[in-house]
């Protein structure tokens, strides 16, 4: 394991002294000062009362909990392993621990297995602003994770909105990232045109989740009032073949209302989603809230004016795209049309794999088989991840 540095005891953490303001103000090897931490954080909308089990919940997966400064804020982390690097990027709503599944396992493999919480989420720090999320920033975070850690180069997984983060990773960093796989989310090139991004949706359109977060306060509003309840019917709605009641409410315009009553409430979770599981992501959207996640849907056409150099670039690191053939995010494409729409965009695509019968959240749905095509990918780099052990997978 590289040598921690930062915050490695966390004893006053979980004892329930987790304080918004102090929590960041604590010195990192190059420190903050108080000041600028405290005028950088935006206040959780829900606190929870419930004891922190991040701690505990890492050691179960084989990892360690610690703090680091990366891009100039606090990012948690949950790390494991020692060798090369490679960084875990999660999706929205989620953490770091969407890839419980495979820290052990990559980390058996000769890794060193780092999956932050990104900026906004559970224990990282949640900046204010909504352009503190465009992808500049979020970017220099996964950028400033491999320096922090001691590491000079990694290779990039990232699934749903951890996708795109790491694709643009990979184009804006090509020196420090040595290969990049992404999930759910292709990359399809820079648009050619501004994205057209309203202010607000209109009552009479029909109603689209992206397009109803774009109004600051609001949709963060409808999920910090029920975290547990966004969650459970969100994971379960990705999660084909998971029963749910019929949503309450069934009118397509905007005007009917908000999310929530339009996600069906679960019969009862997925296979792949525990209690226990449910009860620490609610925990951790308790305490930090939703609107940094939301904050990065905010800034489409930001991230467009910031990335001109990025107009018919491509991505020349080895690259792999997996997902599940239910996931709703590729509308029933076959590999071969997602390739298609990816090649001009890449020199080394290695290959698109969809997996029968998954559906959005890939890596915990099918976690076996998630691990076994990433490590044949990192086994295939060249001259990259020396230090690999044999590793043999129980079927799922």
């Amino acid at each position: 394991m590289v040598a921690a540095t930062g915050i490695t005891n966390l004893k006053w953490f979980n004892a329930g002294c987790y304080r918004p303001k102090l929590f960041y103000c604590i010195s990192f090897a190059a420190a903050l000062s108080v000041a600028a931490c405290s005028e950088n954080l935006s206040e959780p909308a829900a606190m929870t009362t419930r004891p922190d089990q991040t701690e505990t919940l890492a050691a179960n997966f084989g990892g360690s909990v610690r703090f680091i400064e990366a891009n100039g804020i606090a990012l948690r982390i949950v790390e494991a392993g020692s060798g090369p690097l490679v960084i875990l990027v999660h999706g929205w709503p989620e953490s770091w621990y969407s890839w419980r599944h495979q820290l052990q396992p990559l980390a058996a493999a000769g890794y060193h297995v780092v999956a932050p919480d990104m900026r906004g989420y559970g224990g990282s720090a949640r900046p204010s602003n909504i352009e503190d999320y465009d992808i500049l920033q979020l970017t220099a975070d996964v950028a400033g994770i491999v320096a922090a850690v001691g590491a000079t180069s990694a290779v990039l997984v990232g699934h749903d909105w951890g996708a795109p983060i790491v694709w643009q990773s990979a184009l804006l960093y090509p020196e420090l990232f040595s290969a990049v796989v992404g999930m759910s989310v292709i990359y399809g090139g820079r648009a050619t045109n501004r994205p057209v991004v309203k202010l607000r949706q209109e009552a009479e359109e029909d109603f689209f989740y992206t397009s109803y977060f774009q109004t600051p306060g609001v949709a963060e509003a409808e999920f910090d009032a029920n975290p547990r309840q966004l969650i459970s019917r969100l994971y379960t709605s990705r999660s084909p073949g998971t029963p749910t009641h019929p949503p309450e409410v069934t009118d397509p315009s905007a005007a009917a209302g908000g999310w929530l009553p339009r996600l069906g409430e679960p019969v009862r979770l997925p296979e792949w989603l525990s209690e226990q599981d449910l009860d620490y992501y609610t925990a951790q959207f308790e305490w930090s809230g939703f609107a940094g996640g939301i904050n990065y849907y905010r800034n489409g056409a930001r991230n467009w004016d910031l990335t001109p150099q990025l107009a018919d670039a491509r991505i020349h690191q080895p690259a792999l795209f997996l997902a599940g053939d239910l996931d709703i995010v590729n509308r029933n494409a076959t590999p071969e049309e997602l390739a298609a729409r990816m090649a001009p965009n890449f020199t080394d695509l290695r290959d698109v794999i969809l997996l029968p019968g998954i559906g959005h959240r890939v890596q915990q749905q099918a976690p076996d088989e998630t691990n076994r095509i990433v490590l044949e990918f990192l086994a295939s780099l060249d001259n990259w991840g020396q230090s690999k052990n044999t590793v043999v997978f129980a079927a799922e």
